[in-house]
């Protein structure tokens, strides 16, 4: 079976040699590059080398030598397809099929690299004779010096129509092979549309414009891109997409900036030709360039395998600031732990030539050195010009920026981007943890008691206080949910009372997992007074981030593979389901909710009485006995009336159903 090489390239781009040899080397790393024992030789001290960005290994001490198609077939004594097609299956790319039509692409494909190269020359010659003089008056005034224009090969195409067919037939190149290098074109409409009727049969595709060569990884020319000289519709052109080129896929000065890149562990992507130019005249020599459209998906993954965070340095002005948004949204599905973007914004008005002609390579420098990370920018692009004056406003923001977080793919990234916005909301909109917390507290206090308490959704509650609130006024007291501790107790001292407490609100997560992901974010903070079941909580948190949508019996099947069998037919036991009826599967979904929301603020009240705890035993440690006693009294009346601040007994769902 034959490949070609545009697919093995693919493939040992897409594979890092360290990842395969990593499975029977232990290697360490050292800067850029991984170093371990060899495999192919006996030895006590390190010789063998594994390099991504030049995705090869060697061996010092007994000359081995590959890439990771090589090392798979000496290890594991697979045939080069074998080791090809494995490779090719763990980078999920698909084996093309040998056919005749595709060796012959391959064919045509090689012989079109000649193609190119030849034009290329062409083109140099064209900037450097008479024709070019206009073309070389724009170089000087960009300040671009001899040796920079050498290095980067730019060329002329001249302002006349068939001059490169007539020069390109002269050194024995066909008319077809210009066509499918993108160079000229042949058709009748395209004629129609360039507005001439010369009759001609083909047409050149760039006229009277400064050229630049694009190269693939592997530093040969397949495209070229044209900046205009007088006046045209198109500032810049660049090369259709051909056989060789995909426009999707190619980063400008990618083959220069790799080897940069492993140097300087950077990477620069900036806008257009000239201002790769200009910063690798200035000093960045790691600089690339999309091809006239925003950043892809496939350059992206190029970068990263370049360095594990490129800057993107962008124009400071409207449309460089939608290019970044753009950016954002095209990298949020695919960054992964370690992988991500960082974003240079220029001085509005300003592109890097410019600011590097006004104000130097020095200032550039700390440009670069202040760029903000991928969340910073995804913050930025959905705050701008949010209104958060009304509630209804702060809960749109913050489903939008749920909504954008949750594309991304990788479950733990997007677990610690949605802790990173909401802590951005939270400072946002004038809330704090303590201030949640102490937010909680007060509802809990304060809920059955406020005036507007016994109206709308909380109407379930409003027989159970009334019932409490008469036997109160039999023993003389105010209004009060608070019960006098002569009224008879549910049977459960009150150690035992608090920790059903935090077997209903576990039992209610998991019966109603819908309940966990929509109360997900106060949840996550809450700390409940038992370590085992404090430890359950944070797993059921955990296992919800990392898939929103399971559902109960999933989520069972999560707790029991992370050891919890046994406590699992404790909180789900008929003790636990007639203490608090809305933790039970059939409850409705909003009772089950309001239950969840009011045994939270309870322990919310408990925490923060603990935090007291400390002043309190202060105080004391100063008082006289009957003062010290007086407030182990009131300390011992507020563990109780906390401790029975709902009633779990006595909820009943069917009248919740029965008021709505």
């Amino acid at each position: 079976m034959s490949f070609t090489p545009e697919f093995l390239d693919e493939l040992r781009a897409r594979v890092p040699v360290s990842g395969v040899v990593g499975r029977k080397v232990k290697l360490t790393k050292r800067g850029r590059e991984f170093s371990g024992l060899c495999p192919f030789h006996n030895e006590k001290t390190p010789s063998f080398t594994v390099n991504d960005d030049k995705g090869f290994y060697h061996c010092f001490g007994c000359g081995a030598h590959g890439d990771v198609i090589t090392f798979v077939t000496e290890t594991e004594g697979l045939s080069f397809p074998e080791s090809v097609e494995r490779l090719a299956e763990q980078a999920g790319l698909q084996v093309p099929k040998a056919t005749r039509e595709e060796a012959e692409r391959s064919k045509k494909r090689a012989s079109l690299y000649d193609v190119m190269e030849e034009i290329a020359k062409w083109f140099e010659e064209q900037l450097a004779g008479d024709t070019g003089k206009e073309a070389r008056n724009y170089v000087n005034r960009r300040g671009l010096r001899p040796e920079t224009v050498s290095r980067f090969r730019l060329g002329y195409s001249p302002n006349q129509r068939g001059l490169i067919r007539k020069a390109m037939n002269a050194r024995g190149i066909d008319d077809e092979q210009l066509v499918d290098v993108g160079v000229i074109k042949h058709s009748d409409e395209d004629r129609r549309k360039d507005g001439r009727k010369d009759g001609s049969e083909y047409w050149d595709y760039f006229i009277h414009r400064l050229m630049f060569p694009i190269t693939d990884r592997r530093g040969r020319i397949i495209a070229f891109g044209g900046r205009a000289l007088g006046d045209s519709k198109a500032k810049y052109l660049n090369s259709p997409d051909t056989i060789l080129f995909h426009k999707g896929k190619v980063l400008y000065n990618l083959a220069s900036a790799r080897q940069a890149a492993h140097d300087l562990g950077e990477v620069v992507v900036t806008e257009g030709y000239m201002d790769v130019i200009a910063l690798s005249q200035a000093g960045f020599p790691s600089a690339v360039a999309p091809l006239g459209t925003a950043v892809t998906e496939d350059q992206i993954q190029e970068l990263w395998r370049m360095v594990p965070e490129p800057v993107l340095c962008l124009d400071g002005d409207t449309a460089g600031i939608r290019a970044a948004h753009r950016v954002v949204e095209r990298a949020l599905p695919i960054i992964q732990p370690g992988k991500s973007l960082r974003f240079a914004t220029l001085p509005e008005g300003e592109d890097p030539d410019s600011l590097i002609q006004t104000q130097g390579s020095a200032q550039m420098r700390e440009v670069l050195r202040t760029a903000k990370p991928l969340s910073e920018m995804l913050w930025r692009k959905t705050t701008m010009g949010a209104d958060i004056e009304t509630p209804e406003r702060r809960a749109a923001l913050k489903a939008e920026l749920r909504r954008q977080f949750s594309a991304i793919t990788d479950k733990d990234l997007r677990f610690e981007y949605q802790k990173e916005m909401f802590r951005r909301f939270d400072e946002l909109t004038g809330v704090t943890i303590k201030g949640a917390a102490q937010s909680a507290a007060q509802a809990g206090r304060q809920g059955y008691d406020s005036p507007g308490y016994n109206q709308g959704y909380n109407k379930p509650f409003r027989k159970q206080a009334g019932r409490k609130q008469n036997r109160n006024r039999q023993w003389g007291k105010k209004d009060s949910f608070e019960l006098d501790p002569r009224i008879p107790r549910p049977n459960l001292p009150a150690r035992k009372l608090a920790q059903r407490q935090e077997q209903v609100l576990l039992a209610t997560l998991i019966n109603h997992p819908n309940v966990l992901s929509k109360q997900l974010e106060d949840l996550a903070s809450l700390r409940l007074p038992s370590e085992e079941y404090n430890r359950v909580l944070q797993d059921l948190v955990d296992v919800i981030v990392r898939d929103p949508d399971l559902d109960r019996e999933a989520l069972k099947c999560q707790l029991c593979d992370k050891g919890y069998s046994r406590l699992m037919d404790e909180l789900l036991s008929p003790a636990v389901m007639d203490h608090g009826k809305f933790a039970r599967p059939a409850t409705d979904s909003y009772a089950a909710e309001h239950g969840v929301t009011h045994i939270a603020a309870m322990f919310r009240e408990k925490q923060a009485e603990q935090e007291k705890g400390v002043h309190s035993r202060e105080f004391a440690a100063n008082m006289d006995e009957t003062g010290l006693t007086q407030l182990e009294a009131h300390k011992q009346l507020r563990q109780e009336t906390s401790g029975v601040a709902i009633d779990l007994d006595s909820y009943d769902p069917d009248a919740y159903e029965d008021s709505h």
